[in-house]
């Protein structure tokens, strides 16, 4: 039997390298996906395309719940990481509503700040808690949500990282 996490975790992380270039080349996922020499995984496929169609929706989602700042102020990276979470919460209900919230954690922890794998968890988990209510009070796979989390700035990250000196406000390398 194929490790379906696994295939799918590396899925996620592509689908969300193909939304970031659409987004930094200011072209639709959808052209992302027609100049690629050779098909992405089919559920990577899915889910850059999903988000394509379905973007309006998403970030109306992703308003309503973005405390205090708009959708323009996130980190791409974050934007293309509530996208791809919101569009699995509503449009993909094969796909467990655990699953989903910790990998896009996982996955901003691994390519953006601390601050945003907080905010990317608060935002999916209270997101989740809305449309699918029975799956969202059971998911034992995703961090408890942070309210906290959900009204601070992805893109600020006030921790130094360890063997770090902040010195006038700047990260400095020990």
């Amino acid at each position: 039997m194929p490790d379906v996490s696994g295939s799918r975790r590396q899925a996620r992380e592509r689908a969300l390298s193909l939304l970031y270039e659409a987004e930094s080349k200011n072209v639709s996922p959808d052209a992302v996906l027609a100049a690629l020499p050779v098909e992405p995984d089919r559920f990577a496929g899915d889910v850059v395309a999903g988000v394509g169609r379905n973007c309006e929706e998403l970030d109306k989602w992703i308003t309503s719940y973005a405390k205090d700042w708009t959708i323009d102020r996130m980190p791409a990276l974050d934007r293309a990481l509530l996208r791809m979470g919101v569009f699995e919460l509503l449009h993909r209900p094969d796909v467990p509503t655990g699953a989903i919230i910790s990998e896009a954690v996982e996955l901003a922890q691994r390519f953006s700040t601390e601050e945003s794998s907080r905010f990317v968890n608060g935002m999916l988990g209270r997101i989740a808690e809305a449309v699918r209510p029975s799956d969202a009070v059971s998911t034992s796979d995703a961090e408890a949500v942070d309210p906290e989390a959900v009204a601070g700035d992805p893109a600020v990250d006030d921790h130094p990282a360890t063997g770090e000196v902040v010195e006038d406000g700047l990260h400095k390398q020990r």
